[in-house]
């Protein structure tokens, strides 16, 4: 028996069969479905056009599942690949900006601002130049750690002292991150000529040359991490009303807080191993998705598909803005970051 869908003025009621229902906002609805077009559209001009010569006709034999080895290759292994860690990497990045900003309260609480990104990075640059390994596995165990430290340290200081609030956990994980990238280009100073300038690249954040190999772990991923964000969404909108009110309604402050801590980092320390970090992306994608489609609280679903979409705009620009040369696309996103910090500052005024 499949699920029973009405429409109402205000919302998109799902029935389910064996009783209960869901329910989404008829606006929420909306911008999702924009959202995935545009995606697609994005994704289709990447997929179809590019510096290698091969025509429209080509690629669609390729997509039916015909065409020469090099055609598939170029079509299957490269742009399609490229495209689907696009998705998979901005999408988790949107959900972690969304966690991190939620706890903190702050639309400056992003994994990049509060140093738990730089943290991943440095657990991946030690795992990469100081312990010899050089997996996606190795990286991303070392990504995590790394995180998971940096968020217990950050935690522990801004608490320090009976302190709370969001902002005092954005200055204490601005001040972190600093002495962190400090850290990392200690590492890479450390290392060989080849390993460092290899390193060095890296830390810009890229998805050029990336193979089916590395989005795989990624992708597997998100999945699961996407489900445990679904299920706190609801106690972390219950804690945007404050502590106190958020326990008198029955939600486990202590086991939430650190449940999305660990959600979060799962979720950058996963994208850096497969990437590099990219920065100011998991600080747009949450507050564009909340004001371009109006989303109270949490924007789960909103947050991941603005973050996919984001990356795929940005990646595409890195790709054809200076062609045939490629350029990181995190140097892409630094540039937009810093164009939204601005717009979001001038709002703020």
């Amino acid at each position: 028996m499949s699920p029973d869908v009405s429409f109402r003025t205000a919302h998109v009621v799902v029935r389910l069969p064996r009783g209960g229902s869901v329910r989404f906002a008829r606006r929420t609805c909306r911008f999702g479905l924009i959202t995935v077009l545009a995606c697609l559209l994005v994704g289709a001009l990447g997929v179809f056009t590019g510096t290698y010569d091969i025509t429209a006709a080509r690629v669609a034999e390729v997509l039916g599942g015909g065409g020469g080895t090099t055609d598939r290759f170029i079509v299957i292994d490269q742009r399609v690949a490229r495209l689907c860690a696009a998705l998979v990497v901005g999408a988790s990045l949107g959900l972690a900006g969304s966690l991190f900003q939620t706890l903190s309260r702050n639309p400056l609480g992003s994994p990049d601002i509060i140093g738990f990104t730089t943290g991943s990075t440095t657990g991946a640059l030690a795992i990469l130049l100081l312990g010899g390994g050089s997996s996606a596995i190795g990286a991303g165990g070392g990504a995590v750690l790394g995180g998971l430290a940096t968020a217990v340290l950050v935690q522990l200081m801004s608490t320090a002292r009976g302190g709370s609030g969001g902002s005092r956990l954005v200055i204490t994980g601005i001040a972190v991150g600093a002495m962190l990238s400090s850290v990392n280009d200690y590492l890479i100073t450390r290392a060989d000529i080849e390993s460092a300038e290899s390193a060095k690249a890296w830390t810009f954040g890229s998805l050029n040359a990336i193979t089916w190999e590395q989005v795989a772990p990624a992708a597997l991923a998100l999945p699961v991490l996407l489900a445990a964000t679904a299920l706190l969404a609801r106690p972390l909108q219950m804690m945007e009303m404050g502590d106190d009110t958020a326990s008198g309604l029955g939600v486990r402050i202590g086991s939430v807080r650190i449940a999305a801590l660990v959600t979060g980092v799962a979720l950058t320390g996963t994208v850096i191993a497969v990437t590099g970090p990219i920065g100011f992306l998991a600080l747009a994608a949450p507050q564009l998705a909340r004001r371009v489609g109006r989303v109270p609280g949490t924007p789960v679903a909103t947050a991941a598909l603005m973050g996919a979409l984001l990356l795929c705009v940005a990646d595409f620009l890195a790709q054809r803005v200076l062609a045939p040369f490629q350029i990181p696309v995190g140097l892409v996103t630094g540039a937009l970051g810093g164009l939204y910090l601005m717009w979001l500052l001038w709002r703020q005024d």
